[in-house]
């Protein structure tokens, strides 16, 4: 793990906060220069050599997402700009055609925005009904709970694999065997896991699932949506456009096959350029090795904080890298800025997760999330600043 490999790391900054983006390596930066300097033209569009080069990479890229993820084909990996637009063509594309009224969706407080609001929107207009599954004691999502909220009635669960504040691992496979059996889709928000941890989504046997190439080391603006072939193929793009259409008429147009009748217009090829060389980065320094590292970095953060008698984590148990905590009496932001001035970079908000304050009963928290590039000499640093609470208050003053 090599931490040269990220030109940022060389200035004198600490960066905390992976689960918003995290750095990206120097072979990703010059594989998407290589790309703007050597070759750059559109792509699927040009019988000439440049342009091939631009086609071999993109399909490249979409093998190394499918051999990573290990979908069945590359018909099931659509390239979109991120989780956000995935799960958004999921609920509008494929769910809108199918659900009607009174059908019910599960999902949990505890999750990203990404993961809610269009789903509220698609229930606003098709009459449906939102059910939030009980987070238990640690505020993590379980099976018995999702057993629980089950009804006759319930069509779709869309969950989080990792979710960005708790950081809690959900029980996807077992969620999706039980949902299955029920006649229930699984949706799966893998932005907190898939560059942590091992994603097999055979092995998961999700329906859907998204995330975003920034949160692994890729670039931003970037992002996959995975899909069965037979869901995908009954779900409707929600861009029309150049591309992606076999023929037009006066009236009328024919799709083309999957993936790219979901890819209208110009793709992001910069962006799918750069997710393929993260993802043969990640492979270099292998997944279960980061996912390992990380967690011991975790347990030497938490067996550190956990001797602050002021300091109140969140999460005291995780199977992921994020740590969230609140220093009492000094407002969650506040010690992001004291931190800041330090050049420590922390995550301090709601984290785009509003609705979990109803849960935890806190509004803002303080973040920490771990990537493979952090040390624990860095989190020494961390510590030793947060270790004098007065300190905080006078320089906040």
């Amino acid at each position: 793990m090599n931490r040269n490999d990220f030109l940022m790391l060389n200035q004198d900054i600490i960066f905390f906060d992976n689960a918003a983006t995290t750095f990206k390596p120097v072979s990703v930066v010059n594989a998407i220069t290589d790309y703007y300097n050597k070759y750059c033209c559109n792509a699927f569009r040009g019988d000439y050599k440049i342009g091939l080069i631009v086609d071999d990479n993109i399909n490249n890229t979409r093998n190394l997402v499918k051999d990573y993820i290990n979908a069945n084909s590359t018909k099931e990996i659509i390239f979109t700009s991120g989780t956000t637009e995935g799960i958004n063509i999921v609920a509008a594309g494929y769910f809108r055609k199918i659900l009607k009224e009174h059908d019910e969706i599960i999902l949990s407080k505890g999750d990203h925005a990404s993961n809610i609001m269009p789903w509220q929107r698609l229930a606003s207009e098709l009459n449906l009904v939102i059910k939030y599954v009980d987070l238990d004691d640690s505020n993590y999502v379980t099976l018995d709970n999702i057993k629980r909220v089950v009804t006759p009635n319930t069509k779709v669960i869309s969950l989080a694999y990792i979710s960005n504040v708790i950081g809690d691992l959900r029980p996807i496979k077992e969620i999706t065997n039980f949902a299955h059996q029920n006649g229930i889709y699984v949706v799966c928000d893998a932005s907190q896991s898939v560059g942590h941890r091992k994603t097999d989504v055979q092995d998961l046997d999700v329906d859907f699932l998204v995330f975003s190439g920034h949160k692994m080391y890729g670039p931003t603006g970037i992002g996959v949506l995975y899909g069965k072939k037979d869901l995908l193929e009954l779900t409707d793009p929600i861009n029309l456009g150049g591309g992606m259409n076999e023929t037009f008429t006066d009236f009328d147009y024919q799709l083309k096959e999957l993936p790219t009748r979901f890819e209208a217009g110009t793709l992001n090829i910069a962006g799918i350029i750069g997710l393929g060389e993260a993802i043969k980065y990640i492979n270099s320094i292998g997944i279960d090795k980061i996912s390992e590292y990380e967690y011991k970095l975790r347990e030497y953060l938490v067996n550190k904080l956990i001797k602050l008698d002021y300091i109140d984590i969140i999460n005291l148990e995780s199977d992921s890298g994020i740590v969230t905590f609140n220093v009492d009496g000094i407002f969650a932001q506040d010690v992001a800025i004291y931190l800041d001035k330090y050049n420590i970079c922390v995550r301090a908000g709601n984290h785009c997760t509003k609705l979990l304050k109803d849960v935890i009963n806190v509004r803002n928290t303080i973040r920490i999330s771990l990537a493979f590039y952090n040390t624990t000499e860095e989190i020494d640093t961390l510590v030793d600043l947060l270790s004098d609470k007065d300190k905080i208050i006078r320089e906040m003053l």
